[in-house]
This record gives structure tokens, sequence and C-alpha cells, in this order.
């Protein structure tokens, strides 16, 4: 298969590339504006191989993305391209409609595009998977999961944004034909991950010997999937899933923040003791909340693991223990990122 993946350079998008070619006869283009969470770093060693292509492309640039289309002639379209940093949104709400919902708008339409110039036959194979957040659902009480038809409720910028992306793509495919398919994935994490988020941010303060910080009092409790397990989970989706359909896409991991800071800090009590022998715990400061944080986020997973045989293979602890273990044996990778504008200081103090 020829597949686009935008976004490619980032968290999500780069452990996807590596995926999609770990399987023979895939081919992949990678349309990335490299914001700066894209880092063409994370995909230099593929720069080589004949079966990558990367193009630095805004996907709000309707006649470059046209462009793609009609040279690269792909079979599947993955859209990862987004912001996604709910801080970020918070102090800049404007590039997340731009990206979000216009960018979004634009690939659909360069999408649709280059749909019905098909053929019968090539249509049959082609598919637009949009990867959206489990955000869009708002926030959950002690029991309750997220499905694939609970109501939207976003509280953030962000949330609010993908929420529209979500409903631009579903309409796609029901005003146009277009094969759409979604998906609405819970809190990843693993290698790649630009350190704003919360699991970098607690290991490199840690590493630093600064105050880690928890919002609050780290009661909010997320369901965390480690991004290869959602790499192979959209793979699924794309190949198999029904047209038309959402899937959610879950790890089977609730922690409450806390509990999941104080869980990286064992690890790194293992794995990289401090020099004076203290516990890293000792470093957990509590901060101000973030406006509008959502309490808890759950996904039932069900679905997809019913109609596509996908569960994640990472359990409570080996998937986090990875990602430790990976950050400590790529400071360099982290090095390239903190050399700019973003030294590991908090966001979205609105």
């Amino acid at each position: 298969m020829k597949i686009i993946v935008t976004g490619g350079c980032g968290f999500i998008g780069s452990n996807l590339v590596r995926h999609l070619l770990e399987t023979p006869g895939h081919e992949v283009l990678n349309l990335d504006k490299l914001t700066y969470a894209g880092n063409p770093h994370s995909l230099a060693d593929l720069a080589d191989d004949p079966r990558y292509t990367f193009a630095q492309t805004d996907i709000c640039d309707g006649p470059r993305v046209g462009e793609w289309f009609e040279r690269f002639d792909p079979d599947w379209v993955m859209h990862l391209a987004a912001e996604s940093h709910v801080d970020r949104s918070i102090d800049g709400p404007g590039e997340f409609v731009q990206t979000n919902v216009v960018g979004t708008f634009t690939l659909l339409q360069a999408a649709r595009a280059h749909y019905e110039s098909r053929s019968a036959a090539q249509r049959e194979t082609f598919r637009f998977l949009h990867v959206s957040t489990d955000e869009v659902y708002g926030s959950l009480g002690a029991t309750e999961l997220f499905t694939e038809t609970t109501a939207y409720d976003p509280h953030s910028p962000y949330s609010a944004s993908k929420a529209a992306s979500d409903h631009l793509a579903r309409a796609w495919a029901d005003t146009y034909g277009l094969p759409v398919l979604v998906t609405n994935c819970s809190n990843n994490y693993g290698p790649f991950q630009f350190p704003e988020k919360l699991i970098p941010v607690v290991i490199l303060k840690a590493l630093r010997g600064e105050p880690i910080p928890v919002y609050g009092r780290g009661e909010n409790i997320r369901d965390w999937l480690y991004v290869g397990d959602h790499a192979e989970a959209l793979h699924h989706v794309i190949a198999r899933g029904r047209l038309g359909e959402t899937y959610n896409i879950g790890g089977n991991n609730e922690r409450r923040n806390i509990d999941l800071v104080r869980l990286l800090c064992q690890l790194l009590d293992e794995l990289r003791p401090r020099a004076d022998g203290q516990p890293y715990e000792s470093q957990i400061t509590f901060v101000t909340d973030r406006p509008g944080h959502d309490l808890r986020y759950a996904i039932d997973a069900s679905k997809i693991k019913t109609e596509l045989g996908w569960t994640p293979r990472q359990d409570h602890t080996s998937g986090f223990r990875k990602t430790v273990q990976w950050y400590l044996d790529h400071e360099d990778w982290i090095q390239r990122i903190l050399t700019g504008d973003y030294q590991l200081e908090r966001l979205g103090h609105a």
C-alpha cells in the first residue's frame, strides 16, 4: 500500500511510520509542517530507505497538499497532524483551530478530489483514517467508560478543535461518500514524545534535580496507551476496520497522575539512582491546577478487540519501564529539542 501519514515527524506519527515500514509492500509519504513538536531526527535513520519520503508541507496549504496526492497516488491516508498540547491551546487557541480544523478540512478536500479521480477498482482500496483523542468526550465519573457512542463534551480549546475535526471527517463520509474511519485514543506515552507532556517532563525534571510539578493534588486519572500499541491498532483499523465506523483505542491502564509520577520516580531510582542516594519522589511538588482540567478519562476498547482482534501488548508497568529506559538511552535526541525555546517551563496559566 502507498500511505500518506500527516504529522509523521511527531510523537505518534514517527512511531506509526516505523511500524508501517515493518510491513513488506508498504510505502510511506510523510507530510509534516515541522512545527516545534515535529522532529525529523526521530526518523533520520530512514532517510535512505526508498520506501520512505518526507515532504515538509503544511496541511493547510491546499494546492501543495493536492500536488502531493497527485504525485504519490496514495491508497491510504492516516491523518495525525495536529496541535495537541492542552496547555498550549489555553495560551494560543488560534493555532489549534487553524491546524486541527482548517487543516483537516483542507486534507479532506484533497482526499475527496483524489478519491473521485480514481477508477472504481482503485476506490475499493482507498481509506482515510482520522486519528483523534478521548478528550473530545469530556470528563467521566468514577466508574463509567468512554464508548464510541459517548456524547461529545469538550472542555478545552484543544479538545474542541479535535471534536470539530472529527465531525468534519464524518460529514465528508456521509455527504461525499469518502471512505472514512475515525479513532479516539487515550493518553499516549513512549519513545520520541516531545518533552512538554507529563511523562517526559517528570523524567527530565527528575534527572535535572528540579522540582517535579504535579497539577492540583494529582487526583486526575488517565488511561495510558503505549505508542507502539497505538500504532499497531491504527494499522488494524485502516486495514480491516468497517468504513464509516469509529474505534476507541485504550491501554487498559488507568492511573492517577500522582501514582504514575511515583512509579516513574521508582523506576528512575532503580535505573539511574540519584548521586546522593535520595529518592526522586522527594522532588515532587504540587502546583496550581490547569484551568478546565478534566478529572478522569477511561476507554472502553471492547469494539476494536471484538471486531479486529487488537489488544495492547504492554501491561501496567512494562511500557513505562521501556519509556524511562528509552529517555535514559537517548540523551542526544533530548538535547536537540531542549536547545530551542522550550526549556520544560510550565504553559497554560490562563
